[in-house]
């Protein structure tokens, strides 16, 4: 049950965006620029990343519909997603997106735990500035967001199979406000 009076039918930050509209826009966009934005890292691998610090931080909400995103995007290879969360390090996944995982993972404990070993070992496996930069920027977003959706305890879907319109939507259309979605 939310702590904050919010439309129970609408789950997630979702709710949150349509109770605070004039801040939601400015989140909204901010997602919709750093997951479907120009970056030479793909939409799948950024909702991965997006799914991956979710995950870590344990908020369902988020977790769920940015791996039902990334299934989505990554289509006929979708099953990388649950692999990847079960364990990154044996998923079948280049060695530079696992190395940006690594970055991303230390970033959702704390941004000081990124050592200069691990922006190494990024580039050595053909990560380049951008790159990092995108990861850092999303780790540490999706850990505002988590924290936004989990401490006004959103409504959260109950089954998996909940989150698979979710994920289509937004692997479609990307992330418009609420009032503005078909």
């Amino acid at each position: 049950m939310p702590h904050i009076n919010l439309p129970q039918e609408v789950p997630g930050i979702r709710s949150l965006v349509m109770y605070r509209p004039e801040t939601g826009k400015y989140l909204y966009e901010l997602v919709q620029l750093l997951l479907r934005g120009e970056s030479p890292l793909s939409a799948a691998d950024r909702e991965l990343i997006a799914a991956y610090v979710s995950y870590l931080n344990n908020c369902e909400f988020c977790y769920q519909s940015h791996a039902a995103a990334a299934r989505c995007l990554y289509g006929e290879q979708k099953e990388l997603v649950d692999e990847v969360l079960q364990d990154f390090a044996t998923a079948p996944v280049s060695p530079k997106l696992k190395a940006l995982l690594v970055i991303a993972g230390k970033v959702q404990k704390l941004g000081k735990e990124v050592q200069p070993e691990d922006i190494e070992t990024a580039r050595a496996a053909g990560a380049g500035d951008r790159d990092i930069h995108d990861t850092v920027l999303i780790a540490a977003t999706f850990c505002m967001f988590n924290r936004y959706v989990d401490g006004l305890g959103t409504t959260t879907p109950e089954y998996v199979s909940d989150y698979i319109a979710m994920g289509e939507r937004i692997s479609t259309i990307g992330y418009v406000l609420p009032n503005q979605s078909k």
